[in-house]
């Protein structure tokens, strides 16, 4: 194959030879903008086939190519095309896909130093690092008005990242088969990395993250991102969002300042779940419930109903004296007030996004991206798949489209899959409520059959209901993490299968297929815990079974200390695992070593490229989806843990330095994107913050105690003096008879002699009153109250959410003033650059005519100004 000869454009010694960390030609004039990689199979007549095809297409596209025999690879069996994009091919192509370019350097001001700015200094960065390159009015680039912009070289005026998604754009639209046989399936980079033509494609690194490239011509922006973004003594650092913007592109810079301004806002709910969790401390002396459950006159003798049939037996109060205490802890006055400042926290946070986030948009030239790029980005799999043309209303030309009756297909195809998936997970979770039940009794049993000694020394410690809450949880856990496997495989595939347009589309229907999946599969466990654990549990001689009162799974319920801390153990052991296998599974990524082999080596550029991780385009996705989830926990249920944030906080700050750490060492460079926002996640993100006010309204009134507190110490304490003494013992309704739900009698397990009268957690009227077994009316008081409460907490945070959402606006007025004076004097250049080009076009103009087009042109003018709203 000819194309699997070295090629060199001019005579003489190779440079390669002299200097193998080279992103150039071996002319060392030209740039190296893609690499492509194959390998030659002994069984490969098709592949090399469809490559000769291929960059043959490629050359008639204009881009230039250079072949690296496997002989000079350090493995000795690939061979790497190297593409370069000339100044017509980049132009061309600039023009179609309206790339914004500088014309003239900006002369709007930055921002006024803030007040007391030397406290911050210590967080800087290098003028440099942060502003990599100065500020320019910018401009869609027109091949046909080359002279209007600032060109000073044409082989640095299109940067690298750009240069780069040029080329790929070309790749990913360039078909592989013979002029005479139009099959347009056979089209595209994508189809032939799948087939094996090409082993991979991506675009270099400028040089390596330790030490800076040798030649002048390159930046060496990868060295300066390792040293003041990816290293993790640099956690306090602010993060060079322009820098990364220019090396990767936008999209992954949008994801760093996402990511790094969700880290920052933690900041204030960590310190105010610290100052929660403090006052529970602080207030631990003074909480007289647990004081009753511990007290051994009291809860030592105050004897309670079973849990479970047959296996279990009667138990004392005092034995839950540990997690009453514990439960203290995160159920306190506090929580409320903390309960309803997160719920005014998520509202702050995404509004002053939506603010940060104009600011990007100005900043890096994303304004009205959307409709000016987004759009013709189709994706190559659309037209390839979709064989049918319609026209365009719009464009007037024809377009490749999926017909109704086909998309009808697929879309019900894919919701069944999506409902089946679904149900599978609460299969699942039914699967772990049952072991709750089951395995609760064997503890239990265990326990009960043990010496007497050896019960109060563990029992004390490690309940029946600690023992299978931590268990449950971990498989709980570990069903997650296996069901996770499947799912990304699902939805990837529901999501192809549907055949999105555009890349955009495609990304929004896969983000929303994932989210519910995870959504299901995450929060299940702890939606059960706090909701339906212990709120249908029924009452003595009439208990409420899972599956009917055949199967004997009695319905669980909670401590006397309530459901809360059972909440809390279910969140802390899902949310840490997560974020500890996640750190884990980046940090050890197979491929570490590969770096340090360059040290030693010294192997090309593209080699040292090729070894390292590809960076595939869903890599972004799956961490916005963990920062997602990870944002789920610490509103859907932070009423049930107040140092949830704090959590979050400290995972974050690692975060951010683990992401940098694998962009700038462990991964090829992604191809450059462009994106002005952080697509559907906001939307997700807005409905989350909704439903975070009512889960945690219901969780401080069903899950909680406080409500049922507050109406005893309101409403029902004995005597003048409002105090919580007596609230155990008015919580728990009597039984007359010792129950037949265990084979031993009462006196030898608790040794306590005959017992007339046993407890239980509910309000209810006692045997032999006209309504036994009835709710009292303190029940109803009790029920009134946290509707109340939920009805009040959701309209005060609902308030306070809408006023503050109204009062700051989504795009500061500073921004919009600068998009509004840069469009006026976009137009005024492009007013006077017409001008002046007319001048040049018809020298012999008569002086009349002048005239009357300077009457005329200000009209244009004066129609900008109208337009840009001055």
């Amino acid at each position: 194959m000819d194309q699997e000869k070295p090629f060199s454009s001019t005579p003489g010694p190779r440079l390669l030879q002299q200097n193998k960390d080279t992103v150039f030609f071996r002319d060392g004039v030209r740039r190296i903008d893609f690499i492509l990689s194959y390998l030659d199979d002994k069984d490969g007549e098709k592949k090399q086939e469809r490559r000769r095809e291929f960059e043959a297409n490629l050359k008639k596209a204009g881009l230039e190519l250079e072949t690296e025999d496997k002989s000079d690879s350090d493995d000795l069996k690939t061979y790497f095309l190297k593409i370069h994009a000339p100044w017509e091919v980049l132009a061309t192509y600039a023009d179609v896909l309206k790339i914004k370019v500088p014309f003239k350097e900006s002369d709007i001001p930055h921002g006024q130093d803030v007040p007391l700015e030397w406290l911050s200094r210590p967080f800087r960065l290098p003028g440099k690092v942060m502003r990599p390159q100065p500020d320019y009015f910018t401009s869609p680039f027109d091949k046909d008005k080359i002279d209007f912009f600032l060109i000073k070289n044409q082989d640095t005026f299109f940067p690298p990242s750009t240069r780069n998604r040029i080329v790929y754009y070309i790749l990913s639209r360039c078909p592989y088969h013979k002029e005479d046989r139009k099959e347009t399936d056979k089209k595209g980079i994508k189809r032939l990395l799948n087939n094996g033509t090409y082993t991979s494609a991506f675009p270099l690194h400028d040089c390596r993250y330790w030490e800076r490239n040798t030649n002048e011509q390159c930046e060496s922006e990868r060295y300066h991102l390792y040293k003041n973004w990816a290293r993790f003594l640099c956690f306090y650092k602010e993060q060079p969002l322009n820098l990364i913007r220019k090396y990767y592109g936008e999209k992954i810079g949008i994801y760093f300042a996402w990511l790094g301004f969700y880290t920052e806002m933690l900041f204030f709910a960590a310190v105010m779940g610290v100052i929660c969790f403090t006052y529970g401390v602080l207030s631990y002396d003074d909480n007289l419930t647990s004081k009753e459950i511990c007290d051994p006159s009291i809860g030592g003798s105050i004897v309670m109903c079973p849990l479970c049939d047959k296996k279990c037996s009667y138990w004392k109060l005092n034995s839950t004296c540990l997690s009453s205490w514990q439960s203290h802890l995160f159920d306190n006055e506090g929580t409320v007030f903390f309960a309803m400042f997160m719920g005014i926290w998520v509202t702050l946070f995404l509004e002053f996004w939506k603010r940060r986030q104009a600011q990007l948009e100005y900043e890096w030239d994303l304004v009205d991206f959307e409709e000016e790029q987004q759009q013709l980005q189709i994706r190559p799999e659309f037209e390839t798949k979709c064989t049918d043309q319609r026209l365009n209303r719009i464009t007037q030309e024809m377009e490749p489209y999926l017909p109704l009756p086909k998309k009808c297909g697929r879309f019900c195809l894919s919701g069944v899959t999506v409902l089946f998936w679904m149900l599978l997970i609460v299969a699942c979770i039914t699967g772990v409520i049952v072991y709750r039940l089951a395995v609760y009794a064997a503890f239990a049993s265990i326990m009960k059959d043990s010496p007497t000694k050896k019960i109060h020394l563990v029992g004390s410690l490690i309940t029946p209901q600690l023992a299978t809450s931590v268990t449950a949880s971990f498989i709980n856990f570990v069903i997650i993490m296996i069901l996770n496997f499947f799912y990304e495989r699902v939805a990837i595939w529901i999501t192809d299968m549907e055949i999105p347009k555009t890349h955009l589309e495609y990304e929004n229907k896969l983000t929303m297929k994932m989210f519910l999946f995870q959504f299901v599969n995450y929060y299940s466990s702890c939606f059960y815990v706090a909701f339906f654990k212990g709120k249908f549990v029924g009452y003595p001689g009439n208990y409420t079974y899972m599956f009917g009162k055949y199967s004997r799974l009695r319905n669980e319920e909670c401590d006397p200390g309530g459901c809360l801390i059972e909440l809390t153990t279910q969140l802390v052991i899902v949310m840490t695992g997560k974020q500890v296998c996640g750190n884990i599974q980046e940090a050890l990524l197979p491929n570490w070593w590969c770096s340090r082999k360059a040290r030693k080596d010294q192997y090309s550029r593209w080699e040292q490229d090729h070894d390292l991780q590809n960076f595939s385009q869903l890599g972004l996705f799956y961490e916005y989806l963990e920062m997602v989830i990870q944002f789920g926990f610490i509103t859907l249920f932070v009423a049930s843990f107040p140092l949830a944030p704090l959590l979050a906080l400290c995972n974050n700050i690692l975060e951010v330095r683990v992401d940098s750490w694998k962009f700038t060492t462990q991964f090829r460079r992604p191809v450059a994107a462009k994106a002005h926002n952080i697509g559907a996640w906001q939307e997700i993100l807005n409905v989350v913050a909704i439903l975070s006010v009512v889960t945690n309204a219901f969780i401080m009134a069903f899950t909680s105690d406080m409500i049922p507190r507050l109406v005893y110490l309101y409403a029902y304490h004995p005597g003048s003096e409002a105090t919580m003494s007596g609230y155990i013992n008015n919580s728990l309704s009597r039984t007359g008879q010792c129950l037949g739900f265990s084979t031993i009698v009462c006196s030898c397990c608790l040794d306590i002699g005959p017992i007339y009268c046993l407890r239980y957690r509910d309000y209810r009227y006692p045997p032999g009153h006209q309504r036994q077994y009835s709710h009292t009316m303190q029940f109803w008081h009790i029920l009134a109250a946290k509707l109340a409460f939920i009805i009040i907490m959701e309209h005060v945070v609902f308030v306070v959410k809408f006023f503050v959402a109204w009062l700051i606006p989504d795009v500061p007025s500073e921004v919009k003033a600068r998009i509004k004076r840069e469009r006026y004097l976009i137009q005024e250049y492009l007013h006077n650059y017409e001008v002046e080009k007319l001048k040049i076009q018809l020298p012999k103009i008569s002086h009349g005519f002048y005239q009357q087009l300077s009457n005329k042109l200000p009209l244009t003018k004066f129609a900008c100004l109208i337009e840009c709203n001055i």
